[in-house]
């Protein structure tokens, strides 16, 4: 452990709040349903420019645990708290992805899977499709609708619950190279994809161009992270934060329930990375608190 300690920064990785909903896709074979989680979960890496974060947050096998007895996938949709039009934000993704991309795919299945007070009724805005020909049914003890489909029939749950959750948790993997520093991060994103409750959004999990809030142009709001782009080093000098002898840093982003997902996920993260060979340090993003209070503190997850 005291290795582990020499090679993780003392620092902290900043969330903030989100709101999420998180659906439950199943479908008649493994083929089918990572097409239908491929398409609902894309262009969904980041906020910034996207209109969601989401992942899989559980991979279920067949006789697993499924309303229906197939295998299926938990997906989560997370949108920041600090939207003002978070809800009417969040209820727009979900119907979009849930209509363009769960409806369409061959065999798939959309059930709920937050039992909260607050719900979108999803289920009969996506059931319109069906033309007057849709109807209310309760199938694998779940109420919901059915829409003709040339297919066969769609099922979908009626409601579609949403609650509190967490975006931002982040790992920053510091290699000697682009290849050390690459497989690190992929074996956090797998660590963080064997957790439940989170997802990690980015392409394979890694994010290549981790960002800082803010830019020199008033036109966007997040830009490169010039201090730890191991190309600025030399150009930048003393303002340069990276390490001697790194060349390559990658991100890893964590989405989940709440913090203590999280933080179970950054741990198992550390783990999983700490042994990969030409790793120099593994660091965390924050901007002193000024993002979020969601602080996930990386040696307290050693002890």
């Amino acid at each position: 452990m005291t290795d582990l300690k020499h090679l993780v920064e003392d620092t902290y990785a900043e969330g903030f709040r989100s709101i999420y909903g998180e659906i439950l896709i199943t479908a008649r074979d493994r083929r089918w349903l990572e097409h239908c989680v491929a398409a609902v979960t894309g262009h969904a890496s980041s906020t910034i420019l996207c209109d969601c974060e989401a992942g899989v947050a559980q991979w279920i096998e067949a006789g697993e645990g499924t309303p229906d007895r197939r295998c299926g996938a938990v997906v989560q949709f997370h949108v920041p708290r600090f939207r003002k039009d978070r809800r009417e934000h969040l209820e727009k993704v979900m119907l979009a992805r849930i209509s363009q991309n769960v409806l369409t795919c061959p065999t798939a299945r959309c059930f709920n899977r937050i039992d909260s007070e607050d719900y979108f009724k999803l289920g009969r805005k996506v059931a319109f499709f069906g033309d007057r020909h849709q109807f209310r049914e309760t199938r694998y003890d779940t109420p919901g609708w059915v829409i003709p489909i040339l297919g066969g029939e769609f099922f979908l749950s009626r409601r579609f619950g949403f609650r509190d959750g967490v975006m931002g948790g982040n790992l920053w993997f510091m290699g000697e190279s682009e290849d050390a520093a690459l497989e690190a991060a992929e074996k956090a994103a797998a660590a963080v994809e064997r957790c439940a409750d989170v997802v990690a959004p980015f392409p394979g999990g890694v994010a290549a161009s981790g960002s800082k809030a803010g830019s020199s142009y008033d036109f966007t709001i997040a830009s490169t992270y010039a201090e730890f782009c191991p190309t600025l080093r030399d150009q930048l000098g003393e303002k340069s934060q990276v390490p001697k002898g790194c060349r390559s840093i990658m991100e890893i982003i964590i989405n989940g329930r709440d913090l203590q997902s999280l933080q179970r996920a950054t741990g198992e993260a550390l783990k999983a990375a700490a042994d990969t060979e030409g790793l120099i340090r593994i660091s965390a993003g924050n901007y002193g608190g000024r993002l979020g209070k969601s602080l996930i503190h990386l040696h307290q997850l050693l002890d």
